[in-house]
């Protein structure tokens, strides 16, 4: 492809990736295809098209599944997931449809994925967007953009998990019961993920993560939870901020070791990379979330 035509589809890419920022910002509002077509600046007689086409699944099933995650992550993370309240944001005019729609997708009533979701049809269902998420909306990081700060040692009581990456919601759901029976939600405790494993280089069984919580004092370890005392250890740490979707996080880690540190002059300390979650989805919309990335260096 020379060069010509390599700008003119990226020019043409561009115009979808507004669209993508559009549904992500505007999930509770009209989001037909002549609407998203005029995001777009495409004809809406060609949009559906020109999308189902690039994308491999079409403009209206993308909007679902998007709208779908937040009414999943609300389920089954959140107290407040009225089932019509739901149905509502997702487009549908009443509880029953959304419930229709619902199982058909997941193969599960909305009420039944609340009590035990079945993460693996979901995640299957959802692979769609998260590819294109993955290809088409890519991050625009600065290495001015990593700040390096002395990190003060913090003291955190902690959920380990280990196995399969698609079974993190159930251990999510597990630590979010253990901090609502000890009164330590996020605006009390700060939240952290210490990753010490690449889920692309590690087998699914041997995949470990670390559910984290700050906390002042220590936690009896023979509770129900499985919860442990840990430390997130002091020092120099390069700090880069994520704003965005999950499905977006590896690209911010990959930057800060792949063009950052080899640029910084700086050395690793023998502690994992950890994240702390600022601002959560479904509590604000994807585009809002909040993640603070840590890499700890001598």
């Amino acid at each position: 492809m020379n060069v010509m035509n390599k700008a003119a589809e990226t020019k043409y890419l561009s115009r979808f990736r507004q669209v993508f920022d559009y549904i992500d910002q505007h999930l509770d509002e009209d989001l037909s295809v002549e609407t998203l077509s005029a995001v777009a600046v495409f004809s809406h007689y060609h949009f559906h098209r020109q999308f189902s086409e690039i994308f491999g699944i079409s403009v209206h099933k993308y909007v679902q599944l998007v709208r779908l995650k937040r009414a999943t992550h609300t389920l089954a993370f959140r107290d407040h997931g009225r089932i019509i309240d739901l149905a509502l944001a997702c487009g549908y005019e009443g509880p029953e449809a959304f419930s229709r729609a619902f199982r058909k997708m997941l193969g599960q009533s909305p009420s039944a994925f609340k009590d035990d979701p079945l993460w693996t049809s979901w995640y299957s269902s959802y692979q769609a967007v998260h590819t294109i998420r993955i290809k088409h909306m890519q991050l625009e990081h600065t290495v001015e953009s990593v700040q390096i700060l002395d990190v003060a040692p913090i003291k955190i009581a902690v959920l380990e998990h280990h196995g399969a990456p698609d079974r993190i919601s159930d251990s999510i759901r597990q630590f979010i019961d253990w901090r609502r029976q000890h009164r330590l939600p996020p605006g009390v405790s700060a939240t952290f993920n210490i990753f010490y494993s690449d889920p692309h280089q590690t087998r699914p069984a041997d995949y470990r993560l670390d559910l984290c919580a700050a906390v002042t004092c220590d936690i009896a370890e023979d509770n129900e939870f499985g919860i442990v005392n840990r430390t997130i250890p002091g020092g120099r740490c390069a700090v880069l901020r994520h704003v965005g979707s999950d499905d977006n996080l590896e690209q911010t880690i990959r930057f800060i070791y792949a063009e950052w540190l080899p640029q910084s002059g700086e050395a690793l300390r023998d502690f994992p990379l950890y994240v702390q979650r600022v601002k959560f989805f479904p509590d604000v919309p994807e585009h809002e979330v909040i993640i603070d990335v840590f890499l700890p260096i001598q």
